[in-house]
């Protein structure tokens, strides 16, 4: 009940009239949360600049990734990916995910909107960034095995959880949730990317990827350092007060979306089934608030550039 109260104060806004420029003021924040402080002027070219792409507009991994439903699904396959321990470890090790968080979000948003709608070169060069970096990031986990970031498997496990979280929350929260061939062709959409950033044979239909998750789970148990990445994404991340709220929503409705299997481990609140119910509820409220907040952002964004022009 306090996660759905929370939700509907943030979206009386959206109901309330007159409230364009709040409307705008919220989109302005969340859009800068994300995507950072250049992010304007990224999107307009990563949308903008002409040039064959990746894919094409009616596939449906530009449906899935221009959805508000990412904010869940975001959190979701963080929380999934900490449970393999070298793909942790590697984090833990080389990420600075405490001292800016918000930098490795926008980097990350920022990656997955150049591959998704950037040029194909612009995706290309995105991807060999990445695999630049992952070719430096090597260590020993806090169990003596040694790991590599651009070792496959793990390429492997970080994509599927990623993909698994991004396709759930879509259907649970997005605005137009995936039938089955269009849940097939996100994950096959999903593929090209993977194989760009090293993955061998990503799964390619959503039968695929629900076993390939099955395959991992021997090797997935719970770390010091998992557990703690899981505090700080669920408890204490660094936000406003006024953000608190609405985040500890989606928050909580990334946990629900997760199997008992994964919750356990973390050492996560278990949902008893009719909370679970009321925290779906509130993050549908939430997340088509923050739809109808970054629309307007978009939308005031475009009108700027028409005017300017």
């Amino acid at each position: 009940m306090f996660a759905l109260a929370c939700a509907r104060t943030v979206a009386d806004m959206a109901i309330t009239p007159d409230l364009g420029p709040v409307r705008r003021r919220l989109g302005r924040e969340l859009f800068t949360m994300v995507a950072g402080p250049d992010g304007p002027q990224n999107r307009d070219r990563i949308h903008n600049t002409p040039g064959p792409r990746w894919f094409a507009d009616d596939r449906p991994i530009r449906q899935v990734h221009a959805d508000a439903s990412m904010f869940v699904g975001g959190l979701r396959a963080l929380l999934l990916q900490s449970l393999h321990p070298l793909a942790m470890a590697g984090v833990a090790q080389h990420s600075d995910y405490r001292g800016d968080p918000w930098g490795r979000l926008q980097r990350t948003s920022t990656f997955l909107a150049v591959t998704t709608f950037g040029t194909a070169a612009d995706a290309q060069r995105a991807v060999d960034r990445v695999r630049g970096i992952h070719h430096r990031v090597h260590g020993t986990a806090a169990d003596g095995r040694p790991y590599r970031a651009d070792d496959p498997h793990l390429l492997e496990w970080v994509h599927i959880a990623e993909v698994d979280s991004f396709l759930l929350a879509h259907q649970l929260y997005g605005a137009a949730p995936l039938d089955q061939d269009g849940r097939d062709g996100y994950v096959a959409d999903a593929a090209r990317t993977a194989e760009a950033l090293g993955v061998p044979d990503p799964p390619r239909t959503e039968a695929d990827l629900a076993a390939r998750i099955a395959a991992f789970r021997p090797e997935l148990h719970s770390t010091e350092a998992a557990r703690d990445a899981a505090r700080f994404l669920l408890l204490t991340p660094p936000l406003p007060l006024a953000a608190r709220l609405p985040y500890g929503v989606l928050a909580a409705a990334a946990v629900a979306m997760l199997p008992t299997w994964a919750r356990l481990p973390l050492r996560v609140p278990y949902l008893p089934v009719t909370e679970a119910t009321g925290i779906r509820v509130a993050g549908r409220v939430l997340v088509g608030t923050i739809r109808w907040a970054l629309a307007a952002n978009s939308t005031a964004d475009a009108a700027a550039e028409q005017l300017s022009g």
